[in-house]
């Protein structure tokens, strides 16, 4: 599958806006989770897909999905909504189980695996630089766990981590779909979140039981998480990746983790380490060196 590009011509600053507008929402989200911790993971993945949904519903429209291939629908109708609850449910659940600024940092080192995805779809070859940059970021997530590792093991927050990686790979596939798709994902994002978010329900009913709706604080956060991060950022994402280019606007979203740790730290809801800093830097460098 070759990444196809739209002949319309549209100024590079809006690419750069969008994607600034996407990198701005996302940056909120691990703490809009964090305010929404009481709530059972699958429910409140669910209920910010419903409301994604229902924030993109007015962007809805037909679309030519008839002149794809069976590989390209099959990829779109199912492929992308499983990505979607694979990205948000294991972001959702990693935060639960090991520290949420470590956690959100781990999830976005997901542009450095989008640039080596473009990479190897497009000439069939990784770069070195690529390659070095992915080193070089995931050695600042290694920062994060190498104190509790020779302490002992990192407990229960391993498979926080590993989660957290998870959603990464989820992030970076569903951008290479987003970027390589014969036809713009913005006019089905409702109905793809609709997808998901039925997927998501039917987990829910057999993995945690009765469905019940967050009430309060949890509910708001889990609103505005749909209207934002996982609404209005994902049109935003791909009207960026689908006319800018692919290592610019990736490479604005390395400031992610970034705002988000920082958010964290001054919302009391993560304690400062020398290791988040550092490891955030890291993480955008790496991420830097592979867009190159």
């Amino acid at each position: 599958m070759q990444p196809t590009h739209s002949p319309v011509v549209i100024s590079p600053k809006f690419s750069v806006c969008a994607a600034l507008v996407a990198v701005t929402l996302w940056s909120i989200a691990p703490l809009l989770v964090e305010l929404a911790r009481d709530t059972a993971p699958l429910q409140l993945t669910a209920l910010t897909l419903l409301a994604g949904a229902l924030a993109t519903l007015p962007l809805s429209r037909r679309a030519a999905t008839q002149t794809c291939s069976l590989g390209w629908r099959l990829s779109v109708w199912l492929g992308i909504p499983l990505l979607i609850v694979g990205a948000v449910s294991s972001y959702f659940i990693g935060m639960r189980l090991a520290p949420a600024a470590e956690a959100a940092l781990i999830t976005y080192t997901w542009p450095v695996l989008f640039v080596l995805l473009s990479q190897w779809s497009r000439w069939g070859r990784l770069q070195w630089a690529s390659v070095a940059g992915a080193l070089i970021a995931f050695s600042g997530a290694a920062i994060l766990l190498l104190p509790q590792a020779l302490s002992g093991g990192v407990g229960g927050s391993a498979s926080g981590y590993g989660l957290a990686l998870l959603a990464a790979c989820c992030w970076a596939l569903y951008s290479w779909l987003g970027q390589a798709a014969p036809i713009s994902l913005t006019p089905l994002l409702p109905r793809l979140l609709l997808i998901a978010c039925a997927l998501t329900c039917i987990a829910s009913v057999w993995l945690e039981g009765d469905v019940a709706l967050p009430r309060g604080e949890a509910l708001v956060a889990g609103i505005a998480l749909g209207l934002g991060p996982y609404g209005i950022a994902m049109v935003a994402w791909d009207k960026a990746l689908r006319f800018g280019h692919a290592s610019l606007v990736g490479s604005l979203a390395y400031g992610v983790p970034i705002l988000a740790a920082l958010l964290l730290v001054l919302a009391g809801m993560s304690v400062f380490d020398w290791r988040l800093p550092t490891a955030a830097l890291l993480v955008v460098v790496g991420c830097l060196k592979a867009g190159r």
